[in-house]
Formats: C-alpha cells, sequence, structure tokens
C-alpha cells in the first residue's frame, strides 16, 4: 500500500524492482495499479482455471423414447437403460410423441409415466413432472445424490 502516487512515479518504482505495473480498476477515480510480475500472475490465473475446469462436473441429459402403447418387455428395457444413465450421473428426458389418434388418449402417456417414474424411483427423482408440450410428453429425471 503506498497510496495515491502519479503515473511516472509508480511506473519508475516498478522498473527499478524488473516488474509491471498494472490496472486492477481501471475505471476508478484515481486508477488502482499493482505492482507484480505480469507473466508470473497471467500463469497463475491460467493454473487456477484449469484445475477449477478438472474438478467440474459435465452432466448431460440422455433421452429415453416411450410410447402410449409400449409393452412390458420393450417398458422394462428403457427403465434398465434409463437407471444405467443415472447411475453415470446424467439426467435423463423421457418422452412420449403422440401420434394422430393417440392425442386424444393422453392419460394412457401420463400412466405410462408415472409407471416409469415409479420403475426408476431407486436411483432417480423427478425433476420436471410429466407435461404435455405440443405432441411431446416431457419428464425430466436427475440422479439421486448418494
Amino acid at each position: 500500500m503506498l497510496g495515491i502516487l502519479p503515473t511516472k512515479e509508480a511506473q519508475k518504482l516498478a522498473n527499478s524492482k524488473n516488474l509491471d505495473l498494472v490496472k486492477i480498476v481501471p475505471k476508478a477515480a484515481p486508477p488502482v495499479c499493482k505492482i507484480i510480475d505480469y507473466g508470473k500472475s497471467v500463469y497463475e490465473q491460467t493454473k487456477k482455471q484449469k484445475e477449477a475446469k478438472k474438478n467440474q462436473k459435465v452432466i448431460s441429459l440422455k433421452e429415453v423414447r416411450l410410447s402410449s402403447k409400449i409393452e412390458e418387455h420393450d417398458f422394462s428395457f428403457k427403465v434398465k437403460n434409463a437407471c444405467k444413465f443415472l447411475q453415470k450421473g446424467d439426467k435423463v428426458k423421457a418422452s412420449i410423441r403422440f401420434r394422430g389418434r393417440e392425442m386424444k388418449n393422453t392419460l394412457l402417456g401420463q400412466e405410462v409415466m408415472a409407471k416409469f417414474a415409479e420403475a426408476v424411483e431407486a436411483v432417480g427423482l423427478v425433476e420436471k413432472k410429466a407435461k404435455l408440450e405440443g405432441r411431446n410428453m416431457i419428464m425430466v429425471l436427475s440422479p439421486k445424490e448418494q
């Protein structure tokens, strides 16, 4: 903390120490500057960013497509895949597409979605309940915290 100094004097001080004069807050009145080794500070910043990126967990969204008139074996196969995705830590989007006259029986689709949510209850939680959006009914499941 050197206080308020003229720019030329601060630059001389930085040069005498073989360091750089770096503006931290240029819009302030007077601007806030620091005497540091700029190359070293940039290197440390990039190192911190890489470390933060390493510790980040990427969650992807996997989709499981169902039908309002799905057979039992197909249903169990879809449940098995959804459980596998949820155990990996991915979110699962379950969707049903209603074609033609199936739009009249959206209740069947809701029953299938409720049954699906109940089947994957052990490994996943319903994040977004089944909702009809146009011709598609969509439900989003997220993995349970272990």
